[in-house]
């Protein structure tokens, strides 16, 4: 007990003592958790509450455009910036000066394109019917072309989208116009009403259900990503330290001087293990406690902790685990601090950027996609995902455990035989 004692004590000592490592593993990731969640808490409300900002100019002479304006602003989609005094040739300069990311601007002739193209229709189905029409000709007014501005940053899919959103409330106008101008020329009068009516109620609805096993709604946000990721980030990170410690050991000797004291090499390495394991711990309760109870004084989502505290807890222990084998690996190989640290850093930061952590791996192309499954950090990721937002059950996690279970024997069996080749263990 004595021994361990011992060798415990030896590398808590070294590890307070590198204050470089401490620095990069505990204020590192609040830095980023607190930053990153700050930066992305607009975009991830943007996308879920389905607030858009939307300038829009209507010039139109009927009434159609007004509609068409109370229609987007009824459906809450959009927060709309009415600015009809604004000329179009200055649309593309006062969208970007008011900071807005999309426009919309409504022609003259709106209405009166869409009142002509409806009398049109309403001509060709009375004749196809065989019934008698007047023949008072109207002025034909070609359809009208709205115009849809957006900033260049705006990523392409997303503008397709409102552009649809918007298209199908100009289909709720126009069938009203055809409609209406159909019982006109019956003579049917004011007797249209029902049948919009019918037609706007009777369209089919889609019911949104979040996939879960434990029949969660929870809807993903900015905290329950980074807080996660960058804990996993600030785990694999522990490479420039404890990799550093083994480089200085092997380098100054100290692994051959305690081949002759009265104890075995793999206690010596069980307690480095056991020490940063701890320190990944410590890791995940600050960064998470951050999460629970400072982000939500700042006005950010707070971060709900799984029901299944057992499942959390093998997930940050084999994600700890994962950590300090990789780290232990590199520092077996490395021969200086030099190539420990760049190795170390530069290798986590790009398991980081392919694994998910910079950029969610659903964005990425297929083949990244693929290569996405051979970080270790995009599976160490994917456990904690499963836990907060798809109430994963144990044969959810079956392929993390797997993954990063196969993960660690490599790193460690790697660590083993380049220590036994140096006849160090």
């Amino acid at each position: 007990m004595f021994k361990i004692f011992s060798s415990l004590r030896k590398e808590y000592l070294l590890l307070i003592n590198d204050k470089v490592g401490l620095a990069l593993m505990f204020l590192m990731p609040l830095l980023l958790v607190f930053i990153i969640t700050i930066i992305q808490d607009s975009a991830y409300k943007m996308v879920n509450e389905n607030q858009i900002p939307l300038l829009v100019v209507n010039h139109d002479a009927g009434e159609e455009g007004e509609k068409l304006v109370a229609l987007l602003t009824k459906s809450g989609l959009f927060k709309i910036d009415s600015q009809d005094a604004v000329p179009e040739k200055s649309l593309k300069s006062e969208l970007l000066s008011r900071g807005k990311l999309i426009g919309l601007y409504i022609p003259q002739t709106f209405s009166a394109g869409l009142e002509s193209n409806a009398s049109d229709v309403s001509n060709i189905l009375i004749d196809d019917l065989g019934l008698e029409r007047d023949s008072v000709s109207t002025r034909k007014v070609s359809m009208p072309t709205l115009s849809f501005y957006n900033d260049p940053v705006l990523q392409e899919n997303y503008s397709y989208s409102v552009m649809g959103i918007i298209q199908s409330y100009m289909s709720v106008i126009e069938n009203s116009l055809m409609i209406d101008r159909m019982y006109a020329t019956m003579d049917l009068g004011g007797q249209s009403e029902k049948l919009k009516d019918k037609m706007i109620s009777n369209r089919v609805k889609i019911n949104q259900i979040v996939a879960s096993n434990n029949n969660s709604t929870a809807i993903p946000n900015s905290t329950q990503h980074n807080v996660p990721a960058w804990t996993i980030f600030a785990m694999f990170f522990m490479v420039v330290s404890l990799g550093s410690n083994i480089v200085k050991e092997r380098v100054n000797g100290s692994f051959l001087r305690l081949k002759t004291m009265p104890t075995t090499f793999m206690l010596v390495m069980f307690s480095k293990m056991a020490i940063y394991v701890i320190v990944a711990v410590f890791q995940v309760a600050l960064t998470f406690s951050m999460g629970i109870w400072i982000l939500p004084e700042l006005g950010l989502p707070k971060l709900t902790i799984p029901s299944n505290l057992f499942a959390f807890g093998c997930v940050i222990l084999i994600s700890s685990m994962a950590a300090v084998s990789y780290a232990l690996m590199i520092g077996a190989y490395a021969r200086t601090e030099q190539q420990a640290n760049g190795f170390g850093a530069i290798s986590i930061i790009i398991f980081g950027a392919i694994g998910g952590i910079l950029v969610p791996t659903f964005v990425m192309p297929g083949f990244m996609q693929f290569v996405s499954n051979f970080s270790p950090l995009h599976w160490c990721l994917e456990g904690f995902y499963i836990l907060f937002l798809k109430g994963g059950s144990w044969q959810e996690l079956k392929n993390v455990f797997a993954f990063l279970g196969i993960f660690i024997l490599i790193c460690q069996l790697g660590t083993y035989f380049k220590l036994r080749m140096e006849r160090i263990i």
